[in-house]
């Protein structure tokens, strides 16, 4: 019996097709890891061609090992000659045999992770840089996007503007010297360094283009540039390449990836036949008709209809919060009912567009003890941008008398007191923690007097201490989120983030300030003391060690995976699709994201849950309304709970389209010449004005809130009032009865 037979008729023919380059289009859950398995070993089992003929290239390790196993237990120890490899493996390999052509020394060291942080560690000493304000990550990221450009360090350093980007550029120039004296390469350097023997020695291509014979590239809807012109360098012309993908998954066009690769497959290759595999054995019925009416949408594709012969009763189920509040909520309460049900913890995944998403439902799976985990990424409240801001909040705090020496303000001042960069080196630092050693005081106490010879630093820690100051006695004053956001702007810290592009730090940011807002709504009566302290419950919870955990992922984390329960949350417009790619990319970015929703909505095996909230967004500065994309499923396939049916868009928006109140019209304040960053954070504060007698509320009516300023009441419903405040504080749900709220 042929290897093939196990192998639906769609799949024997991309496998059986072995005279000609093959593109096999491959749905998701439909088997590409199978066919390309059996295909290998029916090139060496039936067609008699000689294992080290045969190439693979994948782009994860986990792949590479699976495709390994599975074509070893087809054919035994013979199928160890195959070379199945990542492309970075397979570069190592070129490179130890040829990279003396290069200059390079064949024992050339390859850097992991660790050693580039190393480098850097040294790099960073020697310069003065602050790993709080350049972390090693996000300058790793920096280097790495040059060099897949091509980008050299003096050409970095020519195309600087702002000071961070001079720093990154300096840091790149001084790293990249380090790895040549080393004769050393990172993991960039093994594609480009690979690339440039094979583009510019003919003698070398064609002694590795004799090598092989058949070449399968999986997962190629993913591939850059740079690795498919390293793919074509190593085909020959007797060459066959066998390439899988699925162009409707191209989600990493920011990492290089090109969706027109893989569909334009054929004028590179005229000869090729194309094999659709669209029978998808992971998800039921009705979660394939979903996530096919949405793919659909985009025009850059290559049709093909994902069916199933899994049927299923069940809907897919969308909930539509009143506000952002009760969505978390509803979906911490929808695992406790599946996990009640029999669903274990680690069969259900909560997937969302953005990291900064994960801050309620972290909130909300800890008050409802849910185990949960934060799969590739790092929770709220521990992601390094919250904590300088929150490190700078603890020093705006009142004096405690039964604390006077307050200890603690060192761990804060240690945190913030160079972040963003200010010219205290960490020698000026030690001898200021020397000095308050000696004084037995914290270290802020210290400031206003440090004994230092530097008057570079003595002139920023004077100018630091001023703004605390500042802040500080402004504290009475200002409610918590305005109080935070003058002093991330008053300090720099948000300019920092401006210049240097942090755009996932900004929404963090922007989403700790909304979590302020939801607290002051929530207790009109707490202040600053109170808010850190219900903060610290949460930064300070136990980790989950266990297996059986709620997975809290980002979609991109999310591809390849599959679970049996997909919660997508908060599908709101402008976070989902996400308002900045479609601002800065256009339609080919909103192709991406659709494409994105379609492989978050393919995760999912049995059950799909999609929620969105309505309210406002201090993230997007305006009223939220259902994605487009949840519009574009089908109703018979969905069922609707919750606050609004989902073909409807907030009645409330249309309510109070005029005067000072619209949504439409940008928020003006006495401040707008400052900068643009100010201006996304401008807000005003009405404390201390003498409250007035509330009297009956009536829609219509003006009030005033102790937090968000000036409104209108615009519905009244079972003693709630629906008030449009100004543009910056959007319409909010509060009690008619609420003590923060008055009638004017």
């Amino acid at each position: 019996m042929s290897i093939l037979e196990q192998l639906n008729d769609r799949q024997k023919e991309a496998a059986a097709c072995i005279d000609r380059h093959v593109r096999i289009i491959a749905g998701a859950g439909s088997g590409k890891t199978r066919v390309v398995t059996t295909r290998i070993a029916y090139l060496i089992d039936e067609c008699h061609v000689y294992p080290n003929k045969i190439l693979a290239i994948t782009f994860t390790n986990k792949a590479a090992r699976e495709m390994k196993e599975r074509v070893e237990n087809m054919l035994g120890p013979i199928a160890r000659s195959v070379q199945i490899s990542t492309i970075h493996s397979f570069c190592v390999r070129l490179l130890r045999e040829d990279i003396r052509e290069l200059g390079y020394p064949r024992n050339f060291t390859i850097l992991d992770s660790e050693d580039q942080k190393s480098i850097l560690k040294e790099i960073y000493k020697e310069k003065g840089i602050d790993t709080k304000v350049y972390s090693y990550p996000s300058m790793l990221g920096y280097i790495s996007a040059c060099k897949t450009v091509f980008v050299s360090p003096a050409q970095a350093q020519d195309a600087a503007q702002f000071e961070g980007q001079k720093i990154k550029a300096e840091v790149y120039g001084a790293y990249q010297k380090r790895l040549e004296d080393m004769y050393a390469l990172d993991f960039d350097d093994l594609l480009l360094q690979a690339h440039r023997l094979l583009k510019e020695s003919r003698e070398i291509r064609e002694k590795w283009q004799r090598r092989f014979t058949y070449i399968h590239v999986d997962e190629f809807q993913d591939v850059d540039e740079l690795q498919y012109d390293i793919i074509r360098l190593l085909c020959a012309e007797h060459t066959k390449l066998c390439v899988v993908g699925d162009p409707d998954q191209t989600i990493y066009t920011w990492r290089g990836a090109k969706v027109d690769i893989i569909l334009d497959f054929e004028k590179d290759f005229p000869d090729c036949r194309t094999v659709i595999l669209n029978e998808n054995y992971r998800s039921e019925e009705h979660i394939l008709k979903g996530a096919n009416a949405v793919i659909k949408n985009n025009r850059n594709r290559i049709d093909k209809d994902l069916y199933t012969s899994r049927q299923s009763s069940q809907r897919i189920i969308h909930f539509s919060a009143a506000d952002e509040q009760n969505e978390p909520v509803w979906v911490a309460a929808k695992i406790k009912t599946l996990h009640h049900g029999g669903t274990a913890y680690r069969d259900i995944a909560v997937l969302y567009r953005s990291n900064y998403l994960s801050r309620g439902l972290e909130k909300a799976l800890l008050s409802a003890h849910i185990p949960y985990r934060i799969y590739g990424g790092i929770r709220f409240y521990e992601r390094a941008e919250i904590k300088d801001a929150l490190s700078y909040l603890r020093l705006l705090g009142a004096k405690q008398e039964d604390d006077p020496k307050e200890m603690w303000k060192s761990l804060a001042v240690r945190r913030v007191l160079n972040v963003p960069k200010r010219g205290i080196g960490a020698k000026s630092i030690e001898q200021l923690e020397e000095q308050a050693k000696e004084e037995n005081v914290n270290l802020y106490e210290v400031l206003s007097h440090p004994a230092l010879s530097s008057a570079k630093a003595k002139k920023a820690i004077h100018q630091f201490v001023s703004v605390i100051e500042e802040c500080r006695n402004q504290a009475a004053n200002l409610s918590i989120d305005l109080l935070m956001k003058k002093v991330l702007e008053d300090s720099g810290y948000l300019q920092m983030l401006q210049e240097d592009n942090e755009t996932d730090r900004m929404e963090n940011i922007k989403e700790l300030l909304n979590d302020m807002q939801q607290y002051i709504e929530d207790h009109p009566d707490a202040g600053l003391d109170e808010y850190l302290q219900e903060v610290a419950l949460y930064t300070d919870n136990d980790v989950f060690e266990g297996s059986d955990v709620v997975q809290l992922m980002t979609v991109h984390a999310a591809k390849g995976l599959e679970f049996d329960c997909v919660f997508i949350y908060n599908l709101c417009e402008g976070i989902f699709p996400s308002e900045r790619s479609i601002s800065e990319g256009g339609n080919p970015a909103l192709e991406e994201e659709r494409r994105l929703i379609y492989v978050a909505m393919t995760r999912a095996k049995k059950q799909l849950f999609i929620s969105d909230s309505m309210g406002y967004s201090f993230v997007l500065d305006k009223v939220k309304t259902p994605s487009r994309f949840v519009m574009e499923i089908p109703a018979e396939l969905m069922e609707d709970v919750g606050a609004k049916p989902r073909n409807r868009f907030s009645d409330d928006t249309d309510l109070y389209r005029q005067g000072n109140f619209s949504s439409e019209k940008p928020y003006a304040s006495a401040n707008a010449q400052r900068s643009p960053m100010s201006s996304l954070f401008e807000g005003s504060s009405n404390a201390g004005k003498k409250r007035q007698k509330k009297g009956k509320l009536r829609k219509g009516d003006l009030v005033h809130h102790a937090s968000f300023g000036d409104g209108v009441i615009i519905r009244l419903e079972d003693g709630l009032a629906t008030i449009a405040f100004e543009q910056k504080f959007g319409v909010r749900k509060i009690m008619a009865d609420h003590p923060s709220l008055t009638k004017k």
